[in-house]
């Protein structure tokens, strides 16, 4: 539990930007779909490899799983990047950085 707890951390340590800064990235929730998908599916089928050819395995997790990867690495594979780009789209807003898909 404690790794859910520390993903919910990271979750609320940036999610506060979406309404103060208003970043407006789940607003965007095509936008975020696509970078996500872009991530996501590169993780997934490295840890899955990994964890089937024995590289690496998890231990103390809720036991919940997804085949063979664990729920809490999925999660963290959700978490991560949306932290990163909540972050990224503050420093973005509050310095008024055009995207490379918008006019300035």
């Amino acid at each position: 539990m404690v790794y859910l707890l520390v993903l919910l951390g990271i979750f609320l340590a940036s999610a506060w930007l979406e309404v103060v800064v208003r970043t407006r990235v789940f607003r965007r929730w095509r936008r975020l779909a696509l970078a996500l998908a872009i991530t996501i599916v590169p993780l997934v089928i490295w840890d899955w490899y990994a964890i089937s050819a024995e590289h690496w395995h998890f231990h103390n997790m809720t036991g919940v799983t997804l085949g063979i990867l664990p729920l809490e690495e999925l999660l963290f594979f959700i978490v991560v990047p949306i932290a990163g780009i909540l972050s990224l789209e503050a420093v973005r807003a509050v310095k008024r950085w055009p995207a490379g898909d918008e006019q300035p």
